[in-house]
């Protein structure tokens, strides 16, 4: 068996700055580290329980079917304020038959990201 130390999403984006600017400032995720130098350079974001690193230059279109899963606290306040910061919504918060609350978004690169909400009444959460 292989033991995990450590893992992260590894991101190439078309536009590194563009891309930076999408999770950096539009979703606002946190900062876990910088690497190098130029429009190129390296950041790590932290994403929940895992990271997500923009580096580097796609060298062809986006990846077909790659996706990202985000719990978040609150899936509408969350619609509320990525809206009013101009990222595009795919789907607004809606009820699964699963139980979550989920919403759609997408990043410069058309990648969808699911942003999840797990209701307190959900089997994730609650356990008789």
């Amino acid at each position: 068996m292989v033991h995990v130390l450590s893992s992260r999403i590894l991101l190439r984006p078309a536009d590194p700055e563009r891309s930076r600017i999408f999770y950096g400032e539009s979703l606002g995720l946190p900062v876990y580290r910088e690497f190098g130098t130029g429009p190129e350079r390296g950041t790590v974001y932290f994403l929940g329980g895992g990271f997500l690193e923009v580096s580097g230059r796609a060298a062809g279109p986006p990846v077909p079917g790659l996706e990202l899963w985000m719990q978040v606290a609150d899936v509408r306040a969350a619609h509320e304020e990525l809206s009013a910061r101009g990222v595009e919504v795919l789907r607004e918060p809606v009820r699964e038959p699963w139980g979550l609350v989920e919403m759609w978004i997408r990043d410069p690169d058309g990648h969808r990201i699911v942003m999840v909400e797990v209701p307190a009444d959900h089997p994730l959460r609650y356990r008789p």
